[in-house]
């Protein structure tokens, strides 16, 4: 019963790590969008970035940084990276 017990213990420890993770590759991904739309993306491009960072911005301030990290995904895919 101690085994399961203390992996719970060492998740929850663990989470609020992980979250400062996210939360920090989320502000840098949303600085590379932002960087990206400044350098003129190609034209196809264009509106995916704009989603994007419009759809970042607002997981950001809702603190759902994994859905935040999965927009900046798809504006890495649009940029080709």
């Amino acid at each position: 019963m101690r085994g399961p017990a203390l992996v719970l213990l060492a998740l929850g420890l663990a989470t609020p790590a992980l979250a400062a993770d996210d939360a920090s590759s989320c502000a840098e991904g949303i600085t590379m969008i932002r960087d990206a739309l400044a350098n003129n993306p190609p034209e196809a491009a264009l509106p995916k970035l704009k989603k994007a960072l419009r759809n970042a911005e607002r997981e950001q301030r809702e603190g759902e940084y994994d859905e935040c990290l999965d927009a900046v995904a798809d504006a890495r895919k649009a940029l080709g990276q």
